[in-house]
């Protein structure tokens, strides 16, 4: 299974995962969310965990992935 973290440039969520070698990809434009999630999609990324920030500029999440059998959308909350 392949997982993958996505975050904006300026966040340091996800900093353990990607201090350990994980694939944390960082958005550095928040409109370009849903081009991100296609191309992990493409790549064979079964679960993608979104910190909220970035989840909140994905108009895909929901009407793309939301009822998916394949692919796994996690939201991960905030720290504060």
């Amino acid at each position: 299974m392949k997982i993958s973290w996505v975050r904006y440039k300026e966040d340091d969520s996800f900093k353990l995962f990607k201090n350990l070698g994980m694939d944390v990809y960082d958005i550095e434009n928040l409109d370009t969310v849903d081009d991100k999630l296609k191309e992990l999609v493409d790549k064979n990324y079964q679960t993608i965990i979104l910190s909220n920030e970035v989840a909140s500029f994905s108009e895909d999440i929901i009407t793309k992935y939301k009822k998916s059998d394949d692919i796994r959308i996690i939201i991960a909350p905030n720290k504060k």
